[in-house]
């Protein structure tokens, strides 16, 4: 004997299929990236290695696009941002630093700095779709680059410069709640 269907019962298969398998391809996606001036992480290093101190000039940052004006996330530090950036408390302090930022830190009105973050996160969600959306559990991979420097200038000239970075970012999260969309729903929300 063999099982007939209808043709509204295999429509309804056909759908009950889609809804119940683990489309993972509806999960939101977010990005979170500041292009400017730089593309990559090793981009930001090139950059950065290009720049040579008492000889690059403020000029030549404007030119790589390296401007508070124009580049989103660029600081403009004045003498005194420069002195807490570097940690400095003390005269003793002060003696430890290279002979260049020494005569800037004493050039007060003169000396300043660009400090500038770049970073490229990719957020990626995964796993069931109904388990993410009925918020029972959420799985988001988190991937990218960061890129920090620091540009200290006297008068219009480049006389130091320090970097920090993090070249590959993997960061996985996961974040499980059992009741899933009644988790949140409190004595008082039943009683209003």
């Amino acid at each position: 004997m063999f099982f007939s269907l209808s043709r509204a019962s295999i429509f309804f298969l056909i759908i009950a299929t889609c809804l119940l398998s683990a489309c993972s391809s509806l999960l939101p996606r977010s990005s979170q990236k500041i292009d400017l001036p730089w593309r990559s992480y090793e981009e930001a290093q090139q950059a950065f290695a290009s720049i040579t101190p008492e000889k690059t000039t403020l000029a030549d940052l404007h030119t790589m696009g390296i401007r508070p004006d124009y580049t989103p996330n660029v600081l403009l530090l004045n003498n005194s941002d420069v002195i807490r950036r570097l940690g400095i408390s003390s005269n003793l302090d002060v003696q430890f630093l290279s002979p260049q930022v020494q005569r800037c830190i004493a050039a007060h009105e003169s000396c300043r700095a660009y400090e500038i973050e770049q970073k490229h996160l990719d957020h990626h969600r995964h796993g069931n779709f109904w388990i993410d959306f009925l918020n029972f559990r959420r799985q988001t991979t988190i991937s990218g680059w960061q890129f920090s420097a620091l540009f200290i200038m006297q008068d219009d000239l480049v006389v130091y410069k320090l970097w920090t970075g993090k070249p590959n970012i993997l960061q996985e999260d996961e974040e499980r709640t059992p009741l899933g969309p009644l988790q949140g729903l409190g004595a008082r929300q039943w009683f209003r």
